[in-house]
């Protein structure tokens, strides 16, 4: 008779709410002989709600190799085992990949039972585009380190997305804006909890906002990749009236911002690669009107 082989559940669990769980993931959690958890106090809040009362065992980041093996071998000798993480689905910034590598390496299977994630739910609040998007986990802690993150991404065109602290919050929105430029940026914080807010704006007036009060909670960032820069000559933009009317647009609505004519003339020379001159005759025309 062959031996039976159990298997790793990959739990996604609440980022906050306590309701947002599958259906499919509370029936695991009741079924599984075990439940792996980063923090097993935390993880015990969500268990009592739902009344579910089941072994469990921590498996965290200064796990031992010990822990990992004991889990492999519960699992080969058929147990089946939910991994779950503090928040969020397990393996995203988080030790869950480690126990994950392992049971691939023992040919154990895995079953993925999807849930919420703060990558995906900033994401989708951010505005931004979302066809292509980078997640780079959490910001180094050290100045020095988090100077390299941010300059390896200042050509990325892709969304960007990265985890911070509250207490370093601060400190890092400063080094992103002295290396990237003052683009715009999405803070999420607490998000699906009581005081969840979503703020927008450019890097400095994000800055400010934070400068202006205490932040706590987890915290989500959300930053636009580099605009694609188009190559068109002032002949081409004659010909083309689609792109001629999306830059009269663009100038237009600068101009309703009551931007100066010289920042205008600079950002959108900058942006498209076109003559100052080209754009500087768009806005007389406009004053013409």
């Amino acid at each position: 008779m062959e031996k039976k082989i159990g298997k790793l559940y990959i739990c996604g669990t609440p980022i906050g709410n306590l309701e947002d769980i599958t259906l499919r993931c509370l029936e695991t959690l009741k079924k599984v002989d075990l439940i792996a958890a980063e923090d097993t106090r935390h993880t015990k809040i969500l268990l009592n709600y739902y009344q579910i009362e089941k072994p469990i065992i921590s498996y965290h980041e200064f796990s031992s190799q010990k822990k990992t093996e004991y889990i492999v071998q519960l699992l080969k000798k058929g147990q089946d085992v939910a991994l779950v993480s503090d928040a969020g689905m397990p393996g995203l910034s988080d030790p869950g990949y480690v126990i994950i590598n392992k049971a691939i390496e023992n040919n154990i299977s895995l079953i993925p039972i999807p849930g919420v994630s703060a990558l995906t739910a900033a994401l989708v609040v951010s505005g931004f585009a979302m066809h292509s998007f980078v997640f780079e986990g959490f910001v180094p802690r050290r100045r020095a380190d988090k100077e390299k993150y941010f300059t390896r991404l200042k050509e990325e065109h892709r969304t960007i997305v990265c985890y911070e602290t509250p207490h370093r919050i601060k400190d890092t929105l400063l080094i992103i804006r002295q290396i990237l430029g003052d683009r715009r940026i999405v803070l999420t914080r607490e998000l699906t909890k009581i005081f969840e807010e979503i703020i927008r704006g450019t890097l400095t007036e994000v800055i400010d906002y934070v400068n202006s009060k205490e932040i706590k909670g987890e915290i989500t960032l959300v930053l636009e990749g580099l605009p694609t820069r188009r190559k068109k000559s002032v002949s081409c933009l004659k010909d083309g009236p689609a792109e001629d009317n999306e830059l009269i647009k663009k100038i237009n609505n600068y101009l309703k911002k009551g931007y100066y004519h010289k920042d205008i003339v600079s950002l959108i020379a900058v942006e498209y690669h076109i003559p100052k001159k080209w754009v500087y005759e768009k806005i007389l025309e406009f004053k013409d009107k």
